[in-house]
């Protein structure tokens, strides 16, 4: 059985909160989010099948296999019901989780995500996924960070640059191509789906992969949902401007926690 690796923050006892990073990331993406939520939530972090310090996937990547990743997660954890907190790949991964475990999923937040692509999107992701799989991911990360964070703020931090094009060059050469075309593919899974419960969408709007209109045609999917849109950041909005994606990350975890 392949093995994931967990951490846990927080309050033993208190709303668990179970957060999935993107792709070619891992579980220390959530290091700028994980203390604005401790104080009163139980904080489960974990890296993906191919991420990290986890396994590689057990079987051809899909969005059900995360989505059962994340139900075994919980399971080892001893947790039944969670509000489920995904970024990029993670969000559509909490959207395919709430189809397949309805009732384990309290409320879901869904950062910087994508929904259903114009065919130029379409083409232009598996091109890169094309190129990943040919050079590994050498091949697609200096393009990344260029849509992942403001002009301005890569030039003036390039330690985070360092530190983000470190996590996406560890990823396995063969693997990582693999679990790509989930995030190109497997948007057909999820887009058109209604779901049923409290769901706090977000984005920046310069997030141009995964911008404000893929935001709003997600929250309209959802019965419960709202859509956010931060201005002036990119995908990585979590890391560059932590409190502009914690304020109002936690206000809905306390509001839908209690």
């Amino acid at each position: 059985m392949a093995v994931t690796h967990i951490e846990r923050h927080g309050v033993r006892g208190a709303p668990e909160v179970v957060l999935i990073h993107g792709l070619g990331l891992n579980r220390a993406v959530w290091q700028w989010t994980i203390p604005a939520l401790t104080d009163r939530h139980d904080v489960i972090a974990y890296d993906l099948y191919g991420h990290g310090d986890s396994d590689d996937p057990p079987e051809v990547p899909s969005l059900t296999l995360f989505a059962r990743q994340l139900a075994e997660v919980m399971d080892d954890q001893g947790i039944e019901r969670a509000t489920i907190v995904g970024f990029s790949l993670g969000g559509m991964i909490c959207r395919r989780f709430a189809q397949d475990y309805p009732e384990r999923a309290q409320a879901l937040a869904i950062l910087n995500s994508p929904h259903a692509r114009t065919p130029e999107a379409q083409a232009a992701i598996l091109k890169r996924v094309d190129q990943a799989a040919e050079d590994g991911p050498s091949a697609t990360v200096e393009a990344a960070l260029e849509r992942w964070f403001t002009d301005a703020y890569r030039r003036e931090n390039p330690e985070m640059m360092d530190l983000v094009r470190s996590w996406v060059m560890q990823n396995n050469k063969v693997v990582y191509p693999t679990i790509y075309r989930v995030l190109a593919d497997g948007i057909h899974e999820i887009t058109g789906v209604r779901l049923s419960l409290p769901a706090l969408v977000l984005t920046g709007d310069e997030d141009y992969g995964n911008g404000p209109e893929m935001t709003q045609a997600i929250a309209a999917e959802i019965d419960g949902g709202e859509a956010l849109i931060l201005k002036g950041l990119r995908h990585m909005a979590l890391a560059e401007d932590p409190a502009a994606v914690n304020t109002p990350l936690r206000a809905f975890l306390d509001q839908v926690t209690g």
